[in-house]
């Protein structure tokens, strides 16, 4: 029998696999459309059982080629750029894509946890995972929003485990291929690596430059969300996968700098020390994000709370310190 990941060479699908391995799963099947090939570079430290293109895997579970042979799917494949503004495409690729594998699911009672995204609840301030509070932005959101609404459907009636995950602003190792959309601890990292200061958003949505906020939680912790659930069948539903905090950009970008200065042996500075040096310094704020901005997000996890999850989220100083290191590590020369 064996897993299937889906988004398999991606930022979450990869650190998947590698969990998996860790717990001495090896019989997995790999999915993604490798379009951009630079991706497979984070499945090189990873033991698959086989690869398939997207559009080939999902013919062949058509044809009854799998049936019988996999014991769960962990869906993670899609475009995540929120600022495609190509509809068609992003409906195909997100929407119909995961219907298909849910059904397929459905009907060969294998159990299916997916990823959601926050995006599904816009601009809103309420972050629970009900109907009245989701108002996507974007056309990403909206391909998301779709799925869940479907998933709310049939769970009365469900065969097997259904769990979708509304990620929040997920950050850590193997997401470089992601590139702008890379978390911002990434893209900070990068520019204070290249320029020796991180750039932020002035004011926008209410917010002081650099004071907009968000819900940054550890990749580390959204696998172990997820591999719980694994574990655990009888778990159902949709479920915030955040850390609970919401955290400043400029907390997030201090942060990083200091872990920067802490792998060169220099001191930890505050927010304000780094604005006045320079180190912070503010941009204007695009017109392309007028009206498709979150400039507040916080989980609500009572619901995951309340499925059994006990683990505490990782702090995001600490993080985003153990995030840096790794980044830096890969950097030095092999001995």
């Amino acid at each position: 029998m064996y897993i299937v990941v889906t988004g398999a060479a991606g930022f979450i699908g990869a650190n998947l696999v590698k969990a998996l391995n860790m717990r001495g799963e090896t019989g997995i099947i790999a999915v993604d459309n490798l379009t951009r090939a630079d991706k497979i570079a984070n499945l090189v430290d990873c033991e698959i059982a086989d690869y398939f293109d997207k559009d080939e895997f999902v013919s062949r579970l058509a044809d009854g080629d799998f049936d019988d042979d996999i014991a769960a799917v962990l869906h993670q494949g899609a475009c995540s750029d929120t600022m495609e503004t190509d509809g068609r495409y992003m409906m195909r690729n997100n929407h119909r894509y995961s219907v298909a594998l849910l059904d397929w699911c459905q009907n060969n009672d294998v159990p299916f946890l997916y990823a959601s995204s926050a995006a599904v609840y816009g601009g809103g301030g309420v972050f629970r995972e009900e109907r009245a509070f989701e108002a996507p932005l974007n056309v990403y959101g909206y391909s998301k929003s779709l799925l869940d609404q479907q998933v709310r459907r049939i769970l009365p009636e469900r065969t097997a485990q259904i769990a979708g995950f509304r990620y929040f602003n997920v950050y850590g190792p193997r997401e470089q291929h992601k590139g702008r959309m890379a978390s911002v601890v990434w893209n900070f990292r990068n520019q204070y690596a290249s320029d020796g200061c991180v750039r932020l958003f002035e004011g926008s949505g209410g917010y002081a430059a650099g004071d907009q906020r968000r819900d940054f939680v550890s990749v580390e912790d959204v696998v172990k969300v997820n591999l719980d659930f694994l574990d655990h069948p009888e778990r159902n539903g949709i479920f915030n996968l955040g850390s609970g905090k919401a955290a400043t950009f400029n907390a997030v970008a201090a942060a990083t700098i200091n872990a920067c200065r802490a792998g060169a042996g220099e001191a930890r500075r505050s927010v304000a020390e780094l604005v006045a040096a320079g180190t912070i310094t503010y941009v204007p704020f695009p017109p392309a994000l007028a009206g498709k901005y979150q400039s507040f997000t916080e989980a609500d996890l009572t619901r995951l709370r309340a499925s059994g999850y006990r683990d505490p989220m990782i702090e995001v100083d600490e993080g985003v310190a153990r995030y840096v290191e790794w980044l830096i590590s890969r950097e030095r020369p092999s001995a």
